[in-house]
């Protein structure tokens, strides 16, 4: 008999059955290698948010290390918990967050939210996809061509994303080996300058070219930047991984894929960039201002395989753009039945381009923060959920869970205390209080929802019986 406190789409949701699951080989790791492989994320792990030398002014060594510690927290703390419901149940994010938020409140978090921050995933990919783009005939960001550029990237991303997305997918598990020889020959052809690489003379010699800045990351610095920009990319990404694990068979896949293809994929990719970043200057190869590896290429390969290489990694994301719609489209119409996926991807494409348009996702940091501001509370309250159930899921609750409200709410507030500082003079002091904002999100959203739970502001759990064990 049908429990009537619960939703129909939670009644509707189907577990994968244990015999149509298969290894973490591939389910997990190529999905995770197929976004954190993207030029979006890597270029700009060497530039150390524009300060002299970037995150290399120590040398690779620091660079490398806060690096690889990133990695592994966004593996243990932002994928591990949601994976592991997922592959527990059978059940997507969506259902197997209603432990954490309430069968009423799951709706608009994670399941709308969501959908609506896949559009700002969608107006990073496009910004920069669409500077490369522009790049080989001298066009500057936020040119009329640059944005023109973007918002036709976005509108083929939407259209692709809803009617030919089969077609996609299918490309997309092998452009990943493009990116991957294109980080290989980078390599190649700077590895030579390692040896002569110098910190101290980059960094005079960015001076001596007219910086504009005269601030150089501390080594904690280097590890405050790097676990910013990474807990702030990848919180999303994380508890997506409910979706994907939930097609594979055991905790072991469970791990494996995570080691692989996220703490995997981050280390190749950040690792290789620092390496080319490096090795060119070390080359003399550049301005010693632009700790890009994308921006150095024409100095690496020549212009025009550099203008190759710059549209054969556009490529690469646009697979990515389309599933970021698809997804969308998904979300809503979940949360939003009767709301057309047409309607809805029209409208968050439009919020995209704006973003494009106005250079908001330009500034990665920024991007990166607020994105990762909104779902690593998520992460941390649900880490918090599973512990607290004997390290299983819960099942669904009630209504709104207030302690999962009320941790999401407040760990929102600290992940976007720098931008809020920024914005209203009344708490200008705020800013840089926060160290590595996104974390501290989790953090908050682990804690408090463990002492919310503990004084009683959990709802009640609803019978649920269809998850697979």
């Amino acid at each position: 008999m049908k429990n009537q406190e619960l939703p129909d789409y939670i009644v509707a949701a189907q577990a994968v059955p244990i015999s149509k699951r298969a290894a973490w080989f591939s389910t997990i790791a190529p999905a995770y290698i197929g976004v954190l492989l993207k030029f979006v994320f890597w270029q700009d792990i060497p530039t150390g948010g524009g300060a002299l030398g970037g995150t290399l002014s120590h040398g690779l060594g620091w660079a490398f290390l806060a690096l690889v510690t990133a990695a592994l927290l966004c593996h243990f703390l932002f994928y591990w918990v949601p994976a592991s419901l997922g592959m527990s149940t059978g059940l997507p994010l969506y259902v197997v967050a209603t432990s954490t938020y309430g069968v009423r409140g799951g709706l608009l978090i994670p399941g709308f939210l969501m959908g609506v921050l896949q559009f700002g995933w969608v107006g990073v990919n496009a910004y920069f996809s669409a500077l490369l783009l522009v790049a080989p005939f001298g066009y500057a960001p936020l040119s009329m061509p640059h944005r023109v550029v973007c918002a036709v990237w976005i509108a083929a991303g939407a259209i692709v994303g809803l009617k030919g997305i089969r077609y996609v997918a299918r490309l997309g598990t092998f452009l990943p080996i493009i990116i991957l020889v294109i980080l290989l020959v980078l390599t190649g052809k700077t590895i030579g300058g390692l040896r002569s690489f110098d910190p101290q003379a980059l960094q005079n010699a960015a001076s001596a070219a007219g910086s504009s800045t005269t601030d150089v990351l501390s080594i904690a610095g280097i590890f405050t930047v790097l676990l910013t920009y990474m807990t702030g990319f990848f919180p999303t990404a994380g508890a997506a991984g409910a979706d994907l694990a939930r097609n594979c068979r055991n905790s072991r896949d469970v791990q494996l894929g995570g080691l692989v293809g996220v703490a995997g994929s981050m280390i190749v990719g950040g690792g290789l960039a620092l390496v080319i970043t490096a090795g060119a200057h070390g080359l003399g190869l550049g301005d010693p201002n632009v700790m890009n590896p994308t921006k150095l290429m024409p100095t690496i390969m020549g212009v025009k395989i550099a203008a190759v290489f710059h549209y054969l990694l556009a490529l690469t994301c646009f697979p990515g753009l389309c599933f970021g719609c698809l997804v969308a489209a998904t979300c809503v119409k979940t949360t939003l039945p009767k709301v057309h996926p047409v309607i809805s991807v029209s409208i968050g494409s439009l919020g995209a381009v704006l973003l494009c348009v106005t250079g908001l996702v330009g500034d990665v940091m920024l991007a990166f923060t607020a994105i990762g501001a909104s779902f690593a509370p998520i992460c941390g309250a649900m880490a918090a959920d599973y512990l607290l159930a004997g390290r299983r899921w819960a099942g669904p609750r009630s209504g709104f869970n207030l302690a999962g409200w009320i941790s999401w709410a407040v760990g929102f507030a600290v992940g976007v205390s720098d931008i809020l500082a920024t914005n209203i003079p009344a708490l200008h002091n705020m800013k840089g209080t926060v160290p590595v904002p996104p974390l501290a999100a989790f953090i908050v959203g682990f804690v408090l929802y463990l002492i919310l739970a503990k004084i009683g502001l959990q709802s009640r759990l609803l019978t649920y019986d269809r998850a697979a064990t």
